[in-house]
């Protein structure tokens, strides 16, 4: 079988930030990743179900919403991949630093929180979400173009 292409990324090198994971036509998909891999602690799954809420939420409430595809967790719990249809670099690392920074400002109710809305309501962690992207935040907050692409491969 090949392998696919986030496997042939070398995980032991890759660093805090956001990269071109792939490109599918007019379709990109980003790696936003908030932890170094293999390092613990990972995100803890309450905090990335609280992120998940949010920056679909946020996201496709922004001007960039008719681009949204797709937000959501890596199952290794080090970060999420975000794709975009038909959006520039500048404008997609633009919408993910917006709308982290309104994460982190954000102390009103998950959206999506309710057991009629949500598969499991209850593992959700504000406080701790709003904590994971304070941290993050210094990391991405003056990201380019230029940093997008994975400097090496496995």
């Amino acid at each position: 079988m090949e392998r696919i292409a986030s496997f042939c990324v070398d995980h032991n090198k890759l660093l805090p930030g956001i990269y071109t994971s792939r490109v599918d036509g007019d379709i990109v998909t980003y790696d936003i990743r908030m932890r170094r891999p293999n390092i613990p602690p990972f995100l803890p799954n309450p905090v990335l179900h609280t992120i998940e809420h949010l920056f679909a939420t946020f996201a496709r409430n922004s001007e960039t919403k008719d681009h949204v595809i797709y937000f959501g967790p890596m199952g290794c719990r080090t970060g999420f991949y975000l794709l975009l249809r038909n959006t520039k670099p500048s404008e997609a690392i633009r919408l993910i630093v917006d709308t982290f920074q309104k994460i982190s400002e954000y102390d009103g109710p998950i959206p999506g929180a309710a057991a009629s809305e949500c598969g499991n309501y209850l593992e959700h962690d504000l406080s701790g979400t709003v904590q994971e992207v304070k941290a993050f935040l210094p990391v991405i907050e003056n990201w380019t173009v230029e940093k997008l692409n994975y400097n090496f491969q496995g």
